[in-house]
């Protein structure tokens, strides 16, 4: 990658890892912050989960239109809206506010992901692309480590703080976009994948893509999300029902949790899917997670907690960056499209998972994780027999290309 290439990806990074940073930086201090509105716990889990719902739907509609119109457009109105919605939320003072502030910043905060990753796919070869998702993951990895901390330091001082510091931290990251950032698609390119679509075709046609060549990879996007979710969304609870941790042993394990992740996929992805392929890391990682589950039921102790943790995020870390780089490959000219649907599942996962947790929980503390370990270890079977780089088809020979009913 050349050095306009690195500065282009520099700035992507910034811009995903501001958006987590600031996702970050909320969740430590909503639960009060709703609270002191006067909130109930159910009420609080519709807040927390309106987000993903709204995703689910909104990322492959931007992608679509950043395949229409361009990245550049689409990423400014995303960190715009995220940033406007961030600071809505730190003048709300009730409870309808949060609700409106949440989904308006979740409808336009989903522009960011799928166009990010499209812009990289633009502009990286096959061979430099797993790389350049692992730096995008690293960065987000990164913010989701900072953030709770600097949420919760800031938090201490007003509950208002992180959101106005999300804002501020938005609107300069889209400034460095408006002036550095170079647009990514060119016009013909955009005036030919408009001619063959509308921006309502990837839900049309979301049915065909399931049975299609992206769709197991849909699928390993979703797994991906599920899992890690299915782990995180319980953790607490398991912590403090098996080894009666608090919140500092959960805070610290949960930061190593970040720093594995970030570290593998900003130093990993590139030179294991270089060697090996993605079809390959996606197999082996599957299986790796699949064991990984399993494995952090025999920690007895905080250092063996560490050492399952740690173990398992590794595998984790380097599929999902995998599976969005075989997803671009094979996404042909609708990169921004297959982004967006490659988040959409991703949302599902981030939305089932910590509900199965919760219901697997209630019924056994380590089933979670052994449900967990049973799903990856489907995902590594399904693996085996459809996720091969020979089978490499378009995905506008499936939903994309039908785009334009």
């Amino acid at each position: 990658m050349n050095t306009r290439g690195r500065k282009n990806l520099a700035i992507l990074s910034l811009t995903l890892g501001v958006v987590m940073l600031g996702f970050g930086m909320v969740m430590p201090i909503m639960p009060f912050y709703v609270e002191s509105m006067g909130a109930s716990a159910g009420e609080l889990g519709l807040l927390v989960a309106i987000s993903p719902f709204i995703q689910l739907v909104a990322s492959p509609l931007w992608g679509s239109v950043s395949d229409r119109h361009g990245r550049k457009p689409v990423l400014a109105v995303g960190l715009l809206g995220y940033g406007l919605s961030m600071l809505f939320f730190g003048l709300s003072t009730e409870l309808w506010m949060l609700f409106l502030a949440r989904g308006l910043g979740a409808l336009l905060s989903a522009a960011t992901m799928p166009t990010t990753m499209a812009y990289v796919s633009d502009s990286t070869s096959e061979q430099e692309r797993g790389g350049g998702m692992g730096v995008l993951g690293a960065a987000m990895g990164l913010g989701m480590v900072l953030g709770p901390a600097l949420g919760g330091l800031l938090g201490s001082e007003s509950l208002s703080t992180p959101f106005f510091l999300t804002a501020a931290v938005c609107l300069l990251t889209l400034l460095l976009v408006l002036l550095f950032l170079p647009e990514s698609l060119p016009a013909e390119a955009r005036r030919g994948t408009a001619a063959r679509t509308s921006p309502t075709g990837p839900l049309r046609n979301l049915g065909q893509a399931l049975f299609g060549p992206l769709g197991v990879l849909l699928f390993m996007a979703f797994l991906v999300s599920f899992g890690l979710t299915n782990f995180q969304g319980i953790f607490g609870y398991y912590a403090l029902k098996k080894f009666g941790y608090g919140t500092e042993e959960v805070g610290w394990i949960l930061a190593v949790v970040g720093l594995v992740a970030a570290v593998a996929q900003g130093a990993l992805t590139g030179p294991l899917t270089k060697r090996w392929g993605e079809a390959t890391v996606i197999k082996v990682t599957l299986l790796a997670s699949a064991v990984t589950f399993v494995l952090l039921l025999a920690a007895r102790d905080l250092a063996t907690v560490l050492l399952t943790t740690g173990l398992f995020t590794l595998p984790n870390a380097l599929l999902r960056p995998a599976v969005i780089s075989l997803t671009s490959k094979r996404a042909g000219v609708y990169q921004g499209t297959a982004m967006g649907l490659n988040n959409s599942f991703n949302s599902l996962g981030r939305v089932v998972g910590p509900i199965w947790a919760g219901f697997a929980f209630d019924l056994n503390y380590d089933l979670p994780y052994l449900s967990g370990a049973a799903i990856m270890a489907a995902g590594f079977v399904i693996s085996l027999a459809f996720v091969s780089q020979r089978q490499r088809e378009e995905a506008h020979d499936s939903i994309l290309a039908g785009g334009g009913g």
